[in-house]
């Protein structure tokens, strides 16, 4: 039997290994996982131009067309999760490759928005590094979120996630995205807002759960976070695109908004020179959202289940 090639992307944290059955492929498939990230498509392709089959790692590594054009040997390409904007699925079909997922769950990232509004909140990150360094005890002045508004742009799964927790800390959640109705909005407790303009000017807290597309993208913008309150704070835990990122700077640096918190950005890894590295009132996670333990051992060994189900002639979890 031949031994097929399979390159593992992205493994930053070099932990693809450890969470995946991967055993369960010897003498079928050779694996080899990769922790550097490659953007440059001609060094990609020498990397992994003699694997038949790729796993990549949410849209850490784009497929565009004309990367499927210089890896003839591909035939498999799995990423984690069910969705993955940055592979073009017209290209993989026409090149002959079958694109499948893996299971992946949106709890972590709902959880990881709150540890954002509470550290935003209670000056958690401020107050740790004083702590530490022999600081001031005490020099940040908390803002309550009981009683106050939280503003949901999107309330999919896991917007809706996000304002049950909300909820539960008493706060009056409000919501809006272009389709969401008032019988929706009522299901995950959530009242729905009159626009996205009176969302953004009677919110606290302002949190982005929105899939980017073409209608979101940008949709935050200088107009839009000139509306919030000076004392109100903006999180975004889904794509960096959709709020426009120099205008979201201006906003820190002008004092439009009392701070922001990002686990997105355009690029990543966020390059060292980045003016958000270091932006006033701003608290960014190196998009952490979905990397918990139980997601990963989704990833990996969904990608396992998928690679053998490939190789018995019925894929499972196909995209596109």
């Amino acid at each position: 039997m031949t031994t097929l090639r399979c390159a593992v992307l992205d493994d930053f944290q070099d932990v693809a290994r450890e969470r995946g059955d991967w055993a369960r492929l010897a003498n079928r498939v050779d694996v080899r996982f990769l922790s550097r990230h490659i953007t440059a498509h001609d060094e990609l392709v020498e990397e992994i131009g003699d694997s038949e089959i790729v796993v990549v790692m949410r849209e850490r590594t784009p497929f565009p067309a004309e990367l499927f054009a210089r890896l003839p040997k591909l035939r498999l390409l799995i990423t984690s999760g069910l969705r993955n904007a940055s592979i073009d699925l017209g290209a993989a079909a026409a090149h002959g490759v079958t694109v499948c997922g893996t299971p992946s769950s949106s709890e972590p990232p709902a959880e990881l928005t709150w540890a954002l509004i509470l550290g935003l909140a209670r000056g958690v990150v401020t107050e740790n590094d004083n702590l530490r360094s022999g600081g001031p005890w005490q020099s940040t002045l908390g803002a309550d979120l009981h009683g106050r508004r939280l503003g949901l742009l999107g309330l999919g799964k896991i917007g809706a996630r996000v304002a049950r927790v909300g909820a539960a800390f008493g706060m009056d959640v409000a919501a809006w995205s272009q389709n969401l109705t008032a019988e929706r909005a009522e299901e995950a407790g959530a009242t729905l807002a009159a626009s996205k303009e009176e969302l953004l000017e009677s919110s606290d807290f302002v949190s982005v759960h929105l899939v980017l597309s073409e209608r979101t993208r940008g949709l935050v913008g200088a107009g839009e976070l000139r509306r919030m309150r000076r004392t109100a704070y903006l999180v975004n835990t889904s794509r960096a695109a959709i709020v426009d990122q120099d205008a979201l700077l201006r906003a820190l640096g002008e004092g439009w908004i009392a701070g922001a918190g990002s686990d997105v950005f355009e690029t990543e890894p966020l390059p060292l020179d980045d003016p958000l590295r270091t932006a006033p009132n701003f608290l960014g996670l190196p998009h952490l959202g979905y990397v918990t333990r139980r997601n990963y051992d989704g990833y990996f060994q969904g990608a396992v289940e998928d690679i053998e189900a490939y190789l018995s002639g019925s894929p499972i979890r196909t995209l596109g």
